[in-house]
């Protein structure tokens, strides 16, 4: 396996690169086409792949402290490979071998697989708008999917869609065809780079074999998607700090009502500068907690799928599971309130020339922010308390939708 030494000295030229251009990209809303794929040729997307399967055997805690890197550098790249992880994931722990072994072998060369599972507009929660129909031993996929994260950037679009009985289905599905249109048309304040816009597919192409059961797929996945998120929250505390560090350490105008002739010295800057270093080294702790968890989650997944250990390893992946759910759920609660808090406090250290546009210091709080409007944490709360109080397994599957029967207000809410 290879060291964490040796994961961060290979990528860390990349790294160094990405964060080089983040502000001039910030600015002028530059998508980091080259960055992505440079990150592709230096292997990030194989990462997790066996070391005999042409990956780097990597675990769970070593791919999240190499995410907390990347977004330090720019969190828009972390954020970009979400979808990409979690395929890769999938495909380490499937069941069906065939596809397994197809998707190892096209993830060692290099292919990059972006998410589109989310629909907008009235569509009936629970259901999917976006519909494929099999053909013999391929299929067709229409439909139209918003927050499609990464696939701008990608080979395929790992796509949730609805056969004509209604069965769910993952199709990934091939994004350099006519009948796919992805636009850069994602609007929010935050993470704007991270191409979460819109694909419609006209009767996109996919072959048999790259659709599988939605049901099957692995049964950690809720977590491992929140940590993604998780390692994007530690690297903009990371980078908050970094930037109230250095520009602390370099200002030489002081207040004659501040408290030191210099503001390095000034011990109510340091207390700011302080509390968002205590903010990094939480996230920082938080994140590899997390990752150990699911780390545990796909060794029993692992162990299942290779009949190890009969029905003791069927409870002790289900265990697992319930645990980096729950592991997730508490650190999404505490960095979605923290790591905004710092990327405010940065500017209390620094008084009114860190709020110039020049210095795009505003973006670590826009893409917090965002970050956090993630799988709304307060439903998060709400079901740590259920399970601590009632011990109350949590939900895994999220979907969100408009519901024409509503659930009478008397009543109990699932």
């Amino acid at each position: 396996m290879t060291t964490n030494q040796q994961l961060q000295d290979h990528f860390a030229p990349v790294f160094a690169a990405i964060a080089a251009g983040a502000v001039e990209r910030e600015r002028g809303r530059a998508l980091p086409v080259a960055e992505v794929r440079a990150l592709a040729e230096a292997g990030f997307g194989r990462v997790r792949l066996p070391e005999g399967a042409g990956g780097f055997g990597a675990t769970v805690p070593q791919l999240a402290a190499l995410l907390v890197e990347l977004a330090a550098a720019d969190s828009n790249l972390a954020q970009i490979w979400r979808g990409h992880i979690a395929f890769v994931e999938d495909v380490l722990v499937s069941r069906h071998s065939d596809f397994r072994t197809r998707w190892l072998a096209r993830l060692a060369e290099g292919a990059v697989v972006g998410n589109a599972w989310s629909e907008i507009g009235a569509v009936e929660r629970g259901q999917l708008g976006t519909q494929i129909d099999f053909v013999g031993d391929a299929a067709s996929v229409t439909g139209e999917k918003f927050y499609t994260t990464g696939s701008i950037y990608a080979d395929y679009s790992d796509t949730t869609v609805q056969g004509d009985d209604g069965t769910p289905y993952i199709a990934v599905v091939p994004l350099a065809q006519d009948s796919v249109t992805i636009s850069d048309d994602w609007d929010g304040f935050g993470q704007q780079l991270t191409g979460t816009g819109t694909i419609v597919y006209g009767g996109a192409v996919v072959e048999r074999a790259d659709v599988i059961p939605f049901d099957d797929r692995f049964a950690y996945q809720t977590a491992l998607y929140q940590l993604v998120l998780l390692a994007t929250h530690a690297g903009i505390a990371r980078a908050v700090l970094r930037d109230a560090s250095s520009a602390v350490a370099a200002r030489e105008r002081t207040y004659s009502h501040g408290n030191a002739d210099r503001v390095r010295n000034d011990p109510q800057i340091l207390q700011a500068v302080g509390e968002i270093g205590a903010t990094s080294y939480a996230a920082d702790a938080l994140v590899q907690r997390v990752a150990e968890s699911i780390e545990h989650a796909y060794q029993t997944a692992a162990a299942v799928r290779g009949g190890l250990g009969g029905d003791d390893s069927v409870s002790a992946a289900q265990a697992a599971v319930v645990a980096s759910e729950l592991d997730s759920a508490r650190a999404q609660v505490t960095l979605s309130r923290l790591v905004p808090e710092a990327a405010t406090r940065l500017f209390d250290a620094l008084g009114a020339s860190g709020v110039r546009a020049s210095a795009a210091l505003d973006r670590h709080w826009r893409n917090a922010r965002t970050v956090a409007s993630h799988n709304p944490w307060l439903y998060k709360a709400r079901t740590i308390g259920d399970f601590e109080v009632n011990d109350t397994e949590p939900g895994y599957q999220w979907a969100i939708g408009t519901v024409t029967q509503p659930t009478p207000a008397s009543a109990p809410v699932s």
